[in-house]
């Protein structure tokens, strides 16, 4: 299917900066533009902090159009020269610091990466594209968290007002708002997409699905905040990754589009879901794994539930998504029992040499 037609871009050399291409979702999206656009170059930036991991790219690293740069968004001389260099056409926005928890014990590094990062590449792009930025665009990869928390009913849409209640979502709120700053402003053509929780393969085990998969194998104790009954929306990485392929391509400029996956769960019916299929799984007697279950004491700040009307991506793009939420946990669980090296390298921290050893000139 080419979703190519709305952008006024070059379609032979365009080049195309993703961000955070070797974290989770952005490996995703570095993989699908990498082997469905031959004739684009990619340029994955990453600063491979800890949750950026090459070995998520291995299958695509030697391909003609993708190319790796190391470097920080948070550097602005370095972001300048980037564009400079590589003249990117296009920009799609990733790299961010994302967990939620973290954000609790260090917010400024999500204020300077996440904040500043954003401004830094939205100047280097209005510096680089000038009057020809309408043939241009900027994609900006947001979250639901922006809009805050609803109580048992509704949902959140495009035109709900932001509330965010943790630092990460206050940060990430505040770059969705100088992107459309910058659109307002200086004509720059962005769009923005909020997405709701994501799942999948290469998913860095400090967020809940990963994590409690690895605890299972690992006969290890599954912590449960409160009482388990937040609701989140959950939406399979590689649909996302179509999403963010069509609004690329299609979206109209200075839109947002929300990405949900109609697919809502408590934490704790997930959890034993989830609990249930690695018992089968690990052909371990039923209910062994549920007694793995804890609960914690609540952070603080906890959104009681997201979710995520997606009526206007599907009416104006044709996007939904394409598994079933007891599909997709198959696929994420078997990936991850296929993949125990990989999940190795991580708690290990080993995968943090596999960059030195793919570039070892720099």
């Amino acid at each position: 299917m080419d979703l190519r037609g709305r952008l006024n871009l070059k379609i032979v050399d365009m080049n195309v900066l993703i961000t955070g291409g070797a974290g989770f979702i952005g490996s995703h999206v570095v993989r699908r533009f990498v082997n469905s656009y031959k004739e684009y170059s990619i340029y994955n930036l990453d600063a491979l902090t800890y949750a950026g991991n090459l070995e998520n790219l291995r299958d695509i690293e030697n391909e003609s159009n993708y190319n790796f740069i190391k470097g920080d968004i948070v550097d602005a001389d370095f972001v300048d020269s980037m564009f400079k260099k590589y003249r990117f056409d296009a920009v799609i926005h990733l790299a961010a610091e994302s967990h939620v928890d973290r954000s609790i014990t260090d917010p400024l590094a999500f204020i300077r990466t996440n904040v500043l990062g954003t401004a830094n590449l939205l100047n280097a792009s209005k510096a680089l594209w000038g009057k020809k930025a309408k043939d241009k665009r900027f994609y900006h990869v947001s979250t639901d968290e922006v809009y805050g928390s609803l109580s048992e009913e509704g949902l959140f849409t495009e035109t709900t007002s932001y509330d965010p209640n943790s630092p990460y979502s206050a940060s990430k709120a505040s770059s969705d708002h100088f992107v459309r700053a910058y659109g307002e402003t200086f004509g720059m053509p962005y769009v923005i997409t909020n997405c709701s929780n994501n799942y999948g393969p290469n998913h860095f085990p400090e967020k809940l699905i990963p994590l409690f998969i690895n605890n299972i194998i690992e006969n290890k104790a599954l912590p449960v905040y409160g009482d388990g009954k937040y609701t989140r929306d959950w939406l399979f990485v590689e649909d996302h990754a179509l999403a963010i392929d069509l609004v690329f391509h299609k979206g109209r400029n200075h839109e947002t589009y929300n990405i949900g996956g109609f697919n809502e769960w408590q934490n704790i019916d997930l959890i034993k879901l989830l609990c249930s299929i690695m018992d089968k799984k690990l052909n371990r007697p039923v209910g062994t794994s549920k007694k793995l279950i804890s609960y914690v004491k609540d952070r603080p700040g906890h959104d009681l539930r997201y979710a995520i009307d997606a009526s206007k991506i599907n009416k104006e793009l044709g996007w939904k998504p394409s598994v079933t939420f007891e599909e997709g946990l198959e696929r994420t669980i078997d990936w991850y029992l296929n993949n125990k090296t990989w999940l190795k390298n991580v708690t290990s921290g080993k995968y943090k040499s596999y960059y030195k050893e793919m570039y070892p000139s720099v």
